[in-house]
């Protein structure tokens, strides 16, 4: 290839430090910002009204019990700009789930879809019914008859929370799956 005079890369190096000047580069960026906020305010989140902030109680990160047995650990957290949680199982077992909670407006319930690793899916609906967090469905129980389920989750004392789940053949006669006490992780 050709060499290049001297003189033509000092021009291009002191072309590009011209170009790369912060006062130069920050301006448009600084006039860009100043026509933003000149503008319309932004609408409120979609998910501010305090429905939406109605199960913020079971938020934070948890050791569980079922009486004096760790059951395991449970996390969780406001996502999607607080219009859900999501929640993070781990069992004494290694055993995982997770679960998707959301208020909707169209049909003003709570709704959550819950699936573990054992291949558990849970589908979830309802809201709160005396201070707990109440929701019901529909799943396979022992002998794959489907079941009415029932989860309550209540706030306790401390800081703590208890997960009460039940399940029904007829609605009517009710049996504990699962009773979880949930304490914060200190």
């Amino acid at each position: 290839g050709r060499a290049r005079p001297a003189g033509h890369v000092r021009r291009a190096r002191s072309s590009l430090v011209r170009h790369s000047n912060p006062e130069v580069t920050m301006l448009p960026a600084s006039l860009l910002l100043a026509a933003a906020l000149a503008a319309d305010p932004v609408p409120p989140a979609a998910c501010t009204a305090p429905q939406h902030r109605a199960f913020d109680f079971w938020v934070g990160t948890w050791d569980v019990t079922v009486g004096a047995k760790v059951a395991g650990q449970n996390r969780i957290e406001r996502i999607l700009s607080g219009c859900g949680l999501q929640e993070h199982w781990t069992g004494a077992r290694g055993n995982r789930g997770t679960s998707l909670n959301w208020f909707d407006p169209a049909d003003g319930k709570w709704h959550q879809l819950w699936l573990d690793d054992e291949g558990t899916v849970l589908r979830l609906e309802g809201g709160i019914k005396d201070g707990a967090m109440v929701l019901e469905g529909e799943a396979p129980g022992p002998g794959g008859k489907l079941e009415r389920q029932r989860i309550t989750w209540s706030k306790l004392a401390g800081g703590k929370v208890r997960q009460h789940w039940e399940a029904s053949a007829d609605g009517k006669a009710w049996r504990t799956v699962f009773d979880g006490l949930y304490a914060p992780r200190g």
